[in-house]
């Protein structure tokens, strides 16, 4: 996991990038893994964003206002 990429390699321009978004990517973990909320089942979880991709495609669409 300590493994150097090179700039081919690499998503960031520079290491100070790289570094930051490290830094960044471990303390959402860390926040994460302590967060005492109670998990949400996968099935809930599917079921709450399909109702919000739906409740934006109804927005989306044109009303009928013949």
């Amino acid at each position: 996991m300590n493994a150097v990429l090179s700039p081919i390699e690499s998503e960031f321009t520079t290491q100070e990038e790289a570094q930051a978004h490290d830094a960044w990517f471990r303390q959402r973990v860390l926040e994460s893994l302590a967060d005492t909320r109670p998990a949400v089942p996968h099935d809930q979880a599917m079921a709450r964003i399909h109702q919000v991709i739906a409740d934006a495609a109804a927005r989306r669409q044109p009303t009928d206002a013949s």
